[in-house]
C-alpha cells in the first residue's frame, strides 16, 4: 500500500483507533493503579453483561495489568485503556478525557481519513461493492463487482485482517456489528493513500484499479439506492418507491423524529403500503410512543407486548415493512425494534441491528486522568424473549442478503424485497392487522 499520511486537524476518536497502538516505556506506578481499578470496577459494574457475552474478563485482565507496567505517558495509558475497554464488546464503551488530561490526544488524532468512494456487502463468503461514487466510479469499480484481491491480498483475508485490527480498539457489540462497521467505516484509509484492487464482473472478467483516497466520506449512509425522487434532509428523507409504497429513511433520532415523521406522512399521502427504512440509523433520542403512535390509526391502541396509543394528527394504519442492518445502532435499534418486536411491522434486514443498546456507568479511576464510560444492563428487556438488545441486536423475521445483478442495475435488493412483501404481506407473522384497526387500502 502506497501511503502518503497527512498530518493535520484532530479526527473524531472513534475512527482514529484505526492506528497502532503506542510504543511501550517505563513502568509508571499511578498507571497501573489506574488499569488495576478499572479492572476490578469492571468486573463489578459489568458483571451481567461480561456473563453474557461469555467473556472470560480474568484472561483479559492478566495481559491489561502486565502491559499497565510498561506505560510512561498519559498519551501510552490513552491507548492501553481504550484497548482495555475494547475488550468489552461494547459499542458505547469509551475512555474520557478529565480537565487533566484534556490535550492529550487520542492516538493518531492528526490523520485525516478518507474513504474509496465505496462501500461492500458480503454475499455469502464474497465481498462485492455496494455501491460506487467519487475516486472508485473514476478508477472504474462499478456496483456488484466482486472484490477479488486488495493490494494483492485475497479480500477474505484482507478484511479479517482489517477487521482483527479494528476490534482491537473499538468495541463493537456484536459479530455483524463490527462486520458492517469495517464494511462502511472500516475502508478508511489516511488521505493520499493508494490501493490497488482486482474486481470481477458480473461476465467474470477480472480487471485492476487502482483507487485514490482523496476526498470521499466514509461514513455509511443507509441504503445502496433510495427511491428517486426523495424529500428532506440528511436526517429523514421520504417519498413513494417506484411502486407507489410510501418510504421514510430516519438516519437519526433527534428528538424532533415523530413530528418529521408525521410531516412525512402528510406529504406522501395514501398508500398501499410503507417502507421504514432505519439503515445505518446512528441512534440519538426521541419519544418512541410517540413515534409508534403515528402507525396507529386514530382513536386505536396497539397492546400486544407494550400498550400505545395513536399520536398525532396524521397517522398510517396500514402494513408496514422494517429495513435494519448491522449498524443500526442505539435508539435506531430500539426505535426500528419496537415495530417488530411489539407487533407492528414485518422486519427485514442484512443481519440483525447493531446490538448496542444498554443503560450505562461512568468510572473514575485512582489518577482522576481518565473516566471510563461502560455499559452495566441490556436496554428493552423484552426484546428477544426477554434477553434485551445489548450483545444480541434486533434480530429481523427475515434475513436479505443483497444480490450482485440487483446493484449492477442500480437497484436496492432489500427494498425491492420489501415491495414484495408489501404486496403480499406476509400478515400470519405480524399480530397487527389493518383492517381490524379501521384501515382500508386505497
Amino acid at each position: 500500500m502506497r501511503s502518503l499520511v497527512t498530518v493535520g486537524r484532530g479526527l473524531f476518536a472513534l475512527l482514529a483507533l484505526l492506528g497502532s497502538p503506542c510504543g511501550a516505556h517505563a513502568a509508571g506506578s499511578v498507571y497501573e493503579k489506574d488499569v488495576e481499578s478499572a479492572c476490578a470496577q469492571i468486573k463489578q459494574a459489568c458483571a451481567v453483561l461480561l456473563k453474557s457475552k461469555n467473556l472470560d474478563w480474568a484472561k483479559v485482565t492478566k495481559a491489561f495489568r502486565k502491559q499497565a507496567k510498561s506505560i510512561s505517558t498519559d498519551e501510552e495509558h490513552l491507548a492501553l485503556l481504550l484497548r482495555l475497554v475494547a475488550r468489552l464488546e461494547d459499542g458505547h464503551a469509551s475512555v474520557r478525557r478529565t480537565e487533566a488530561t484534556k490535550d492529550v490526544p487520542y492516538p493518531r488524532a492528526g490523520v485525516i481519513l478518507k474513504g474509496p468512494g465505496m462501500f461492500w456487502c458480503r454475499v455469502g463468503k464474497k465481498l462485492y461493492v455496494k455501491n460506487a461514487w467519487s475516486s472508485a466510479q473514476r478508477a472504474g469499480i462499478s456496483p456488484g463487482m466482486e472484490i477479488v484481491k486488495v493490494d494483492g491480498k485475497p479480500a477474505a483475508a484482507f478484511f479479517e485482517q482489517r477487521l482483527a485490527s479494528l476490534r482491537d480498539r473499538i468495541g463493537f457489540s456484536t459479530d455483524h456489528h463490527a462486520e458492517s462497521f469495517g464494511l462502511h467505516w472500516g475502508l478508511a484509509e489516511p488521505q493520499g493513500t493508494r490501493v490497488d484492487y482486482l474486481v470481477r464482473d458480473l461476465k467474470g472478467k477480472t480487471r485492476k484499479r487502482t483507487v485514490a483516497f482523496d476526498h470521499a466520506s466514509f461514513v455509511a449512509s443507509g441504503p445502496a439506492f433510495a427511491p428517486k425522487g426523495l424529500k428532506g434532509d440528511r436526517d429523514v428523507v421520504y417519498g413513494k418507491t417506484a411502486k407507489g409504497f410510501g418510504y421514510i429513511h430516519m438516519r437519526r433520532c433527534k428528538s424532533s423524529l415523530p413530528h418529521r415523521v408525521e410531516d412525512a406522512l402528510k406529504a406522501i399521502g395514501s398508500v398501499p403500503g410503507m417502507i421504514l427504512d432505519f439503515r445505518a440509523n446512528g441512534g440519538g433520542g426521541f419519544s418512541h410512543s410517540d413515534l409508534l403512535g403515528r402507525f396507529i390509526p386514530v382513536g386505536k391502541e396497539l397492546k400486544f407486548n407494550k400498550r400505545y396509543g395513536s399520536r398525532g394528527e396524521v397517522s398510517y394504519g396500514g402494513p408496514i415493512v422494517v429495513i435494519v442492518d448491522g449498524v443500526t445502532r442505539s435508539a435506531g435499534e430500539t426505535g426500528s425494534g419496537m415495530f417488530k418486536e411489539d407487533g407492528r411491522a414485518y422486519m427485514i434486514g442484512e443481519s440483525p441491528t447493531a446490538g448496542m443498546s444498554s443503560g450505562k456507568k461512568t468510572l473514575e479511576l485512582p489518577s482522576a486522568k481518565f473516566q471510563l464510560y461502560v455499559s452495566v444492563r441490556s436496554n428493552m428487556r423484552r426484546f428477544n424473549k426477554g434477553r434485551g438488545i445489548e450483545g444480541i441486536g434486533v434480530i429481523p423475521h427475515e434475513i436479505v442478503a443483497f444480490k450482485p445483478a440487483d446493484l449492477a442495475a442500480g437497484r436496492d435488493t432489500l427494498i425491492e424485497r420489501a415491495e414484495a412483501l408489501l404486496g403480499d404481506f406476509p400478515q400470519a407473522k405480524v399480530p397487527y392487522h389493518p383492517k381490524r384497526y379501521g384501515w382500508k387500502a386505497p
